[in-house]
């Protein structure tokens, strides 16, 4: 039997981030991107989890292929990235992630979980691995609702 063929899909890409090299201007232009695109993708019906380490930016986007489309072409003309990639894309059956824009900053809370997934090599030598990309996204958002009492998602 021929599988049945779905529009929903997700991408993964990577960039490399021009924002500001001082602390306070990074954070604001981070939280300018995370207003724009929740926004946006409420609005799509995309839900992605945005992964940053130093410059460097990886993203898995789940929705329609159109709505994926649409949103990777102004991800990928945004001046906020270069160097744009796509990892991955592929068909899915259901989306993996519950938020319309989730952004996890490499920092001390969660610098465990990012050395273990051990990113930072592979985007230096532009050659992040899908599956790397997407087992930290997902620990990231695990240990997130497990913090919040949720240890089980129905998606």
């Amino acid at each position: 039997m021929k599988s049945k063929r779905t529009t929903l899909v997700h991408l993964i890409y990577f960039s490399r981030l021009n924002l500001a090299a001082d602390a306070a201007g990074r954070t604001r232009q981070l939280g300018e991107i995370t207003r724009q695109a929740q926004k946006k993708n409420e609005f799509s019906v995309i839900t992605s989890f945005l992964l940053v380490e130093q410059n460097f930016a990886a993203q898995i986007i789940e929705g329609e292929r159109t709505s994926v489309n649409d949103t990777f072409g102004r991800i990928n003309s945004d001046s906020r990235h270069r160097d744009v990639q796509i990892v991955e894309w592929r068909e899915i059956v259901k989306r993996e992630f519950v938020n319309s824009f989730v952004t996890a900053v490499r920092n001390p809370v969660n610098d465990a979980v990012f050395q273990k997934a051990n990113l930072l090599p592979m985007f230096q030598r532009g050659t992040p691995k899908a599956a790397a990309i997407h087992s930290l996204a997902v620990a990231l958002q695990a240990e997130s609702m497990s913090k919040q009492g949720i240890d089980h998602l129905f998606v």
